[in-house]
Protein backbone atom coordinates (compact mmCIF):
# COMPACT_ATOMS: atom_id res chain seq x y z
CA UNK A 1 0.00 0.00 0.00
CA UNK A 2 1.30 3.50 -0.98
CA UNK A 3 2.69 5.56 2.47
CA UNK A 4 1.86 8.92 0.89
CA UNK A 5 -2.13 8.26 0.30
CA UNK A 6 -4.06 9.66 2.83
CA UNK A 7 -8.01 8.64 3.34
CA UNK A 8 -10.19 12.19 3.61
CA UNK A 9 -13.32 10.33 4.58
CA UNK A 10 -12.75 8.31 7.46
CA UNK A 11 -15.49 8.75 9.94
CA UNK A 12 -17.13 6.02 11.99
CA UNK A 13 -15.84 2.87 13.04
CA UNK A 14 -14.97 -0.11 11.34
CA UNK A 15 -16.89 -3.62 11.62
CA UNK A 16 -13.66 -4.64 14.12
CA UNK A 17 -14.15 -1.64 16.32
CA UNK A 18 -17.96 -2.21 16.44
CA UNK A 19 -17.54 -5.81 17.30
CA UNK A 20 -15.25 -4.87 20.31
CA UNK A 21 -17.57 -2.23 21.49
CA UNK A 22 -20.05 -4.83 21.23
CA UNK A 23 -18.25 -7.44 23.11
CA UNK A 24 -17.33 -4.59 26.15
CA UNK A 25 -20.89 -3.72 26.30
CA UNK A 26 -22.04 -7.76 26.93
CA UNK A 27 -19.54 -8.15 29.15
CA UNK A 28 -20.78 -4.78 31.43
CA UNK A 29 -24.21 -5.91 31.18
CA UNK A 30 -23.16 -9.24 32.45
CA UNK A 31 -21.47 -7.89 35.49
CA UNK A 32 -24.24 -5.59 36.12
CA UNK A 33 -26.79 -8.60 36.33
CA UNK A 34 -24.33 -10.50 38.70
CA UNK A 35 -24.38 -7.78 40.98
CA UNK A 36 -28.04 -6.84 40.79
CA UNK A 37 -28.97 -10.49 41.19
CA UNK A 38 -26.81 -10.51 44.67
CA UNK A 39 -29.19 -10.56 47.64
CA UNK A 40 -26.49 -7.84 49.54
CA UNK A 41 -27.66 -5.46 46.78
CA UNK A 42 -31.41 -6.18 47.36
CA UNK A 43 -31.21 -5.43 51.03
CA UNK A 44 -29.23 -2.34 50.17
CA UNK A 45 -32.19 -0.73 47.88
CA UNK A 46 -34.58 -1.97 50.60
CA UNK A 47 -32.93 0.10 53.08
CA UNK A 48 -32.47 2.77 50.56
CA UNK A 49 -36.22 3.14 49.82
CA UNK A 50 -37.02 2.24 53.30
CA UNK A 51 -34.92 5.31 54.16
CA UNK A 52 -36.25 7.75 52.01
CA UNK A 53 -39.82 6.77 52.10
CA UNK A 54 -39.59 7.40 55.83
CA UNK A 55 -37.40 10.38 55.88
CA UNK A 56 -40.61 13.07 56.98
CA UNK A 57 -41.19 10.98 60.12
Amino acid sequence: MDEGVKVLNDKGMTTAEYAIGTLAAAGLATVLLVLLKGDWVMALLQGLLQKAFTAGT
